[in-house]
């Protein structure tokens, strides 16, 4: 097929018949693809002083690098959106940081969070006031000065006012960001960082949506540490939570330990993704474990539902040097099967698999 169109005479302004030899393609006789996008989502980003130590000897005389602690996991995330919690409170680049029990560490944890592929992270933690209101200032400046989107913690009331609304391929996701408390902190101000309460989120979610948002996607801290089960009060909330419209998917941290998936109604919640990266004075095998999540959304005639739903098994592996490991990249041994049998295990205790859950990429 050839194109015809028309163009004015440059003389007498009458139309003259432009032909081009240009072919143009038949319009398909078939409907559009849906709208849709992809989302991966990683457990705790848990910054002890080892992990700085090998940051430090990784950058060498250029500087501290996480980036080669989270390389293994860098083809996993890659999505329309990809979400990460952090859960310590980052410093100025001098230092001094901290571990456990009242975390602070660099700044540029920031920057491998970005290179490695995330978008944004949660920062509502039971850590985010360990080292105080001026904490929260500079880790909320790191993550700018990268381009690292964050939500939960809040430097200005104006802030806290302001919903999170991401683009996924073209559609507006929102993140929220709650956590069950801060180790018995008290906040100074009540908006500096959101602790739960289902009526607010339920509020915040609502917000969002005000705000343009198509998906609200709720990053929360709870549970018991180090319990694989997920506790009678998680269920609950979930089970709240996801009964409203305002609330499309449930993104688990906290505990330490990975803690299963389950469908509730159509809509899903991952109760506890693990340690993305830690390095435990007392390592225990279930606190090297995690899980990344990975959903698809698509648009139908009722709405917005994730089609496909997935996770991938990951460790983190002491070394030296100590790296994330994506555990379906990786060839077998004896440590990364245990590893891999036990997150299955985990993950699939509620019937997951049965509810179309896979494990690896669909």
């Amino acid at each position: 097929m050839l194109a015809t169109g028309f163009a004015l005479s440059a003389c007498t302004g009458s139309p003259v018949v432009v032909t081009s030899s240009v072919p143009v393609p038949a319009s398909s006789s078939g409907p559009p693809p849906p709208r849709s996008f992809t989302l991966t989502a990683g457990g705790d980003v848990l910054i002890h002083p080892a992990l700085t130590d090998q940051a430090t000897a990784d950058g060498g005389a250029a500087g501290r690098t996480y980036l080669p602690l989270f390389e293994g996991v860098r083809e996993t995330l890659k999505a329309d959106l990809s979400l990460c919690h952090l859960e310590v409170p980052l410093g100025p680049k001098e230092g001094p940081f901290f571990g456990y029990p009242a975390f602070l560490a660099p700044p540029e944890v920031a920057k491998g969070l970005v290179d490695v592929g995330y978008d944004s992270c949660s920062t509502a933690s039971n850590h985010t006031l360990d080292r105080g209101v001026s904490a929260i200032q500079t880790t909320l400046d790191a993550m700018d000065a990268v381009g690292l989107k964050h939500t939960g913690s809040f430097r200005t009331q104006e802030e806290a006012a302001a919903p999170l609304v991401l683009d996924a391929n073209g559609v507006k996701v929102a993140q929220l960001s709650f956590t069950y408390g801060f180790n018995g902190i008290p906040l100074p101000q009540p908006w500096r960082a959101n602790q739960i309460d289902a009526d607010k989120i339920l509020a915040d979610a609502r917000a969002a949506r005000a705000a343009g948002a198509e998906v609200v996607v709720l990053s929360v801290q709870w549970g018991n540490e180090y319990q694989h089960e997920a506790t009678p009060d998680q269920k609950a909330l979930a089970r709240r939570l996801l009964a409203d419209p305002a609330l499309d998917l449930i993104i688990g941290t906290h505990v330490h330990v990975v803690q299963p998936f389950e469908k509730i109604g159509d809509k899903w919640v991952a109760y506890g993704l693990g340690n993305e990266v830690a390095r435990h004075a007392e390592p225990r095998g279930v606190t090297e474990e995690g899980a990344i999540a990975r959903f698809k959304f698509e648009q139908g005639p009722a709405g917005w539902s994730v089609v496909e739903a997935s996770y991938t098994p990951t460790l983190v592996e002491l070394g030296p040097p100590i790296r994330l490991v994506d555990l379906t990249r990786v060839p077998v041994t004896p440590r990364r099967t245990e590893a891999i049998t036990r997150t299955e295990g985990v993950v699939f205790s509620l019937g997951a698999n049965q509810q179309g859950l896979v494990r690896g990429r669909p």
